[in-house]
């Protein structure tokens, strides 16, 4: 357990820099191999990949292209809304791209099903996810995640680029606030 020391809250240590950065090279190990014949572009999800993202396209040994959605259920910290808020930045075209789509946590899936249909009108060649953490307990839609980090159960988690009310995406592990 740890405390920080901006909050003053104590912080449980899910997962902590080494084990994330040991995961991450091997995740970008598998998808350079499954990549390397092909057209290749990471999408991340704003703003919770930033820094899964950041690490991971410099795991990746083939040549990329990035680009950036911002897409939300959450709207007041904890609570996932029941309508996704989805704001494409994509400005090059997708078709016959293969595009990996980049999330920091998968929690219910409806966001990255919301994506996945937006993103097929552009008609690309394949989409694939990657996520840093999944929470198939959380999952409430059918999704095929083909690069999983870390799985963990529905508890909110905090770290890594992941925020509680926009807080916390700084800390340099996973964790979770623990209730005084």
């Amino acid at each position: 357990m740890r405390q920080n020391e901006k909050s003053k809250l104590p912080i449980e240590i899910l997962l902590d820099k080494n084990k994330i950065a040991q995961k991450v090279k091997e995740l970008g190990s598998v998808i350079s191999d499954d990549y390397h014949d092909k057209n290749l572009i990471v999408i991340g999800v704003l703003k919770g990949c930033f820094v899964f993202m950041s690490d991971l396209i410099r795991a990746i040994n083939i040549p990329l292209e990035i680009e950036f959605v911002s897409a939300s259920s959450y709207k007041d910290g904890e609570t996932q809304g029941k309508k996704i808020d989805f704001i494409s930045a994509v400005p090059i075209p997708l078709k016959n791209r293969h595009i990996l789509i980049v999330e920091g946590v998968i929690d219910s899936g409806r966001t990255a099903e919301t994506i996945v249909r937006e993103l097929r009108k552009m008609e690309p060649a394949s989409i694939e996810f990657v996520t840093l953490i999944d929470k198939p307990m959380s999952h409430r839609v059918e999704l095929d995640i083909k690069y999983k980090g870390f799985s963990v159960g529905n508890e909110f988690i905090i770290g890594f680029g992941l925020d509680n009310t926009q807080k916390y995406r700084n800390l340099p592990f996973i964790g979770r606030l623990i209730d005084k």
